[in-house]
């Protein structure tokens, strides 16, 4: 009974000394969503300050979204010769920097420089801080753990629009609403300096003895050793370590065009656009520019801040893929109502219906998903070569929807009378999404980093991962 209750209360122990690891990891998740939604409050001031047309608006949004693009190539050399953890810390740089720049911005190509160093910093946290957390995770809560970096994500989107409305003001509002951002980089360096290297990071470099210390202090002694042994023998298979063509080898090449396409469809299906340009949709529905705007964009974004807490419960509770099928189809609800809406001229404030639908189903389940499927799916030895190419071609479509949303609601408004063909056009792209995941994204709940690159390594197609899904929900197995 004395043994029952010491290993509860070591394995209590360790899920908390993991979860405070994974909040400090979570920050940079944390300023992905401030950075790139503050801008949103922001922007209805920026297009007086600077005298945007609706092309430099697109500019002014997607600057960040363009160095996104770029972070993820320096990222993945930083995270293989560096770490995971000082490659966080390089991200945080590139926020403290950006948040500074871009608050004493004189014209809007100074702007755009600054928020450019900003997104760099956003690639090499988004690609580094999901690697860290599921390198560190055991498997049972890893689905939870990854989510706790969207959870943060979406904290950041809150309070940049908190922020947005409080320091809403002609003259140098938008400003202080760009340099409030460096009070979270303060404490992500902090934080940074306590927290330990990703173990499997540490055995590739050779130091067994820190690797091993650090699973212990989260498995526990016994399950460390063999997960060490896991770590080691996979390592062992390739000394020279993966590399780029590996990612077209039989099998490997699926789960890395499952990823591909995954993080692209996230970026091109109409709601982050929803999130970015929350205030300005609102605004061109008939509710005022401004303060008025931001502020009746709150609860949106209040909203997808209870569906990240209830998406916990989802992603332990439900399959992978099933939860990403669920999830998409609401989002093309969502996308189909705003549609309809705007075609109907229904009442100004009728438009945060389908906002609501969109972002919330999104937030539920595509949104923490995609991240927690594609850190899983792509084995150990070349995960941060084949997410350093993913993240990069995410922000590169990003960057075109952000810069074009703008222009195509322009286009559909002056020829139709409404926007709603924008809208029609994303709904379609969650349709074909809701196909894709059905035909190819396989299940990977409850199974070791090892154990899924050992599958890719050696099938040659989804059926034998397909054989194992079944297996999964007839006995009921769960994170």
């Amino acid at each position: 009974m004395n043994r029952f209750m010491q290993d509860m209360e070591t394995k209590r122990v360790s899920r908390l000394y993991i979860f405070k690891v994974t909040l400090v990891a979570s920050v940079g998740g944390f300023l992905f969503g401030y950075d790139l939604v503050v801008i949103a409050g922001a922007l209805p001031f920026l297009v007086g300050y600077f005298h945007l047309s609706t092309t430099m608006q697109g500019f002014a949004v997607s600057s960040a979204i363009l160095g996104a693009i770029v972070g993820p190539l320096f990222g993945l050399w930083f995270s293989e010769k560096l770490g995971r953890r000082k490659t966080m810390m390089i991200a945080a740089i590139c926020f403290m920097v950006s948040a500074i720049g871009s608050a004493l911005a004189l014209t809007i190509w100074d702007f755009a420089f600054w928020r450019f160093i900003g997104g760099v910093g956003i690639g090499l946290a988004m690609m580094s801080s999901p690697i860290y957390i599921a390198e560190l995770s055991p498997p049972q809560i890893r689905g939870r753990l990854v989510n706790v970096n969207q959870l943060s994500n979406v904290i950041g989107i809150n309070l940049a629009v908190i922020a947005g409305y409080l320091l809403s003001s002609d003259g140098w509002g938008w400003r202080w609403m760009f340099g409030s951002e460096a009070l979270p980089v303060i404490f992500l360096i902090i934080g940074l300096l306590f927290i330990p290297e990703s173990p499997r990071w540490l055995a590739a470099q050779n130091r067994i003895q820190e690797s091993l210390k650090v699973l212990t202090r989260v498995n526990g002694s016994d399950r460390a050793k063999d997960e060490l042994r896991e770590i080691r023998e996979e390592l062992q298979k390739d000394k020279d370590g993966g590399n780029f063509k590996e990612l077209l080898q039989p099998g490997v090449k699926v789960a890395f065009f499952i990823a591909m396409v995954l993080m692209i469809l996230s970026q091109i299906n109409g709601i982050n656009m929803m999130l970015l340009y929350a205030p300005t949709i609102l605004s061109d529905a008939g509710i005022d520019m401004g303060t008025n705007s931001i502020l009746s964009s709150i609860p949106v974004y209040l909203f997808i801040f209870i569906c990240t807490i209830v998406a916990f419960g989802l992603i332990k509770r439900f399959s992978r893929r099933g939860l990403l099928i669920s999830s998409v189809l609401f989002m093309a609800v969502g996308n189909a109502i705003m549609a309809i809406n705007l075609q109907q001229h229904w009442p100004a404030l009728f438009t945060l219906i389908p906002m609501l639908i969109g972002t919330g189903a999104f937030t539920l389940g595509f949104a923490p998903l995609s991240w927690i499927i594609v850190s899983e799916i792509l084995p150990n030895r070349i995960r941060g070569k084949g997410l350093a190419v993913v993240c990069a071609v995410l922000y590169f479509s990003s960057f075109i929807t952000a810069q074009a949303f703008p222009m195509m609601t322009h286009w559909f408004e002056i020829r139709f009378g409404s926007s709603s063909g924008v809208y029609w056009i994303f709904c379609g792209i969650c349709m074909l999404c809701t196909f894709f995941s059905w035909k190819m994204v396989p299940e990977t709940k409850g199974m070791s980093l090892e154990k899924i690159s050992e599958f890719w390594q050696t099938a040659g197609s989804l059926k034998p991962m397909r054989k194992r899904n079944k297996k999964i929900i007839q006995k009921d197995i769960y994170d």
